[in-house]
């Protein structure tokens, strides 16, 4: 855990320097001020209604104890042993096998489980999927998700300002075409590259810290391999009112290849099955 709470810093840490190497680009002045504005004022909207854009783009409804007995027997033993307030349950129809936590606080929380997950998992990974997603609000993940988030959109917004008006005042050239063409492209590909890398170590982190709060990292392990295969099988439609949810799940709803899984927020199921299975004292 140690390890990865490091990773996020300094990734958070190479986000930052690449504000300040392009806002020294730009000079500094009014252009990275209005950069950072945008980027507070858009990140700072989504921080607090993610949970209610993640919700309603799965089609969560709320689920009672009496629909769901044993979801919320194994949320109360877990919170309780987590010491830790019981999240409000939603239940989405996606048939596939899936499920997200959100909330900016534990007092705040949701946890959403698709119907896919519902009908394929057993108590033993049921328990594991919830502690992982348990695990994404204690570990204040959608502070440090939204933080990341609001860092490269800076970047990006300084990108496009670099280009369309010009760099420092004290460069009557700005940064030229040839310049401007690499920056609007090089600079949002690699914040977009380092908030991904990001948003995998938050994953490893919380299957780690899930481990630790169930005892049993080979629950979580063997959901996992169960939700990958359902995942494969019926991916979601790639649109962009879920893709506002899809860094919150579990694993990845869409069918990513290629190029695509460098700019993938979840780490490979077989990286992630073999770290727990490390943590249950497998050898390497």
């Amino acid at each position: 855990m140690h390890h990865n709470g490091l990773r996020t810093a300094v990734l958070l840490g190479a986000l930052s320097t690449l504000i300040l190497v392009v806002g020294a680009w730009l000079g500094g002045g009014s252009g990275l001020q209005l950069a950072v504005l945008l980027a507070l004022l858009a990140n700072g909207a989504a921080y607090f209604f993610s949970d209610r854009i993640a919700l309603s783009a799965m089609r969560a409804r709320p689920v009672s104890e009496v629909e769901q007995p044993t979801l919320y027997r194994i949320v109360r033993e877990l919170s309780t042993d987590a010491r830790q307030p019981m999240p409000r349950l939603y239940v989405s129809p996606t048939m596939q096998p899936n499920a997200f936590a959100t909330g900016r606080d534990p007092r705040r929380a949701s946890i959403c489980m698709t119907y896919g997950i519902l009908s394929i998992l057993n108590e033993r990974e049921l328990r594991g999927v919830v502690a992982h997603e348990l695990s994404h609000v204690y570990n204040r993940d959608i502070l440090i998700s939204s933080v990341a988030a609001a860092l490269a959109t800076i970047i990006t917004y300084c990108s496009y300002i670099a280009v369309f008006f010009g760099g420092s005042s004290d460069d009557e050239e700005g940064p030229g075409f040839l310049g401007g063409l690499l920056m609007i492209v090089l600079g949002p590909v690699a914040a977009a590259m380092i908030q991904m890398a990001i948003s995998r170590s938050r994953e490893y982190q919380a299957d780690e810290s899930a481990a630790r709060l169930t005892g049993d990292p080979l629950g979580l392990a063997s959901a996992l391999r169960k939700i990958e295969m359902g995942t494969r099988t019926t991916p979601l439609p790639e649109s962009s009112r879920l893709a506002s949810a899809s860094h919150l799940m579990i694993a990845n709803p869409f069918r990513g290849a290629g190029i695509s899984r460098l700019f993938a927020t979840h780490p490979p199921t077989s990286a992630r099955v073999a770290h727990l299975e490390r943590l249950a004292g497998y050898p390497r």
